[in-house]
């Protein structure tokens, strides 16, 4: 199972950029990018609009409400209409450079696992990334609103569930690109210990010290850190023994 930004997509452009551009519009201070991460390393703030009001709140700004910041969010990250047409959209969702093509996901199917996506991007974000962009068909899908927020791992556990169909899979894996990610495998094998859980990590790309940030995830539990994405395959090829 695949977390979506930072995994799939570069969100540094897009969402980071979004979440600066929000508190600076509230503030008239922009957050930098080792502020944001720094936040996010705490394993609490994988919601970008809760990560938004949270360094607001510790900036000593006015802290608005959170259905407007949400507004004012969305106009810089969509640019138009969440719902509607994304061919109307000219916010920053259109700089979102893809980290994998479909390939990837056809030679996944081909080595025979099951995948799909936990994600806490919202529902028309993640979907134009993997249907429209990627050219995915009705890849499954867990995303914001479908279930609580990670580290939670509710929606992990049932998508987990889904893919397997009833079958005890040798292993489940989950990767991710911040603490909280691997949180979320965590509280998922404390919940259902009797799962093989794997938690799995990749650095985001705009990160610049990866070896500190490699380190970060694996002191937060990460079972195994991917150099990147598309470097997946051969890992599962070996096996994820414990």
């Amino acid at each position: 199972m695949f977390d979506i930004d930072g995994v799939i997509r570069d969100v540094a452009g897009s969402y980071r950029r979004a979440l600066q551009e929000t508190v600076h519009h509230y503030c008239g201070w922009k957050p930098s990018p080792n502020d944001i991460d720094v936040l996010k390393s705490e394993g609490l703030w994988n919601n970008d609009w809760d990560a938004s009001l949270e360094l607001l709140r510790r900036r000593g700004c006015s802290v608005p409400m959170r259905s407007s910041l949400v507004r004012v969010f969305s106009d810089f990250y969509f640019g138009g209409n969440p719902d509607g047409d994304p061919a109307n959209w000219s916010g920053f969702i259109r700089d979102e450079p893809l980290l994998v093509a479909k390939s990837f996901f056809d030679q996944l199917q081909a080595q025979g696992h099951r995948w799909g996506f936990v994600s806490g991007a919202e529902p028309a974000s993640a979907r134009f990334v993997l249907s429209q962009r990627l050219g995915l068909v009705d890849p499954p899908l867990i995303a914001m609103g479908d279930a609580p927020d990670k580290p939670d791992p509710t929606g992990l556990i049932r998508m987990a569930k889904q893919l397997a169909a009833g079958e005890v899979p040798r292993w489940i894996a989950y990767i991710g690109d911040t603490v909280a990610d691997v949180h979320t495998v965590l509280n998922a094998r404390e919940r259902q210990p009797e799962l093989p859980w794997r938690s799995l990590a990749v650095a985001p790309p705009h990160i610049t010290d990866v070896t500190r940030y490699h380190q970060q995830l694996q002191d937060a539990g990460a079972d195994r850190i991917v150099d990147a994405t598309r470097e997946l395959l051969p890992i599962l090829m070996e096996g994820l023994t414990p």
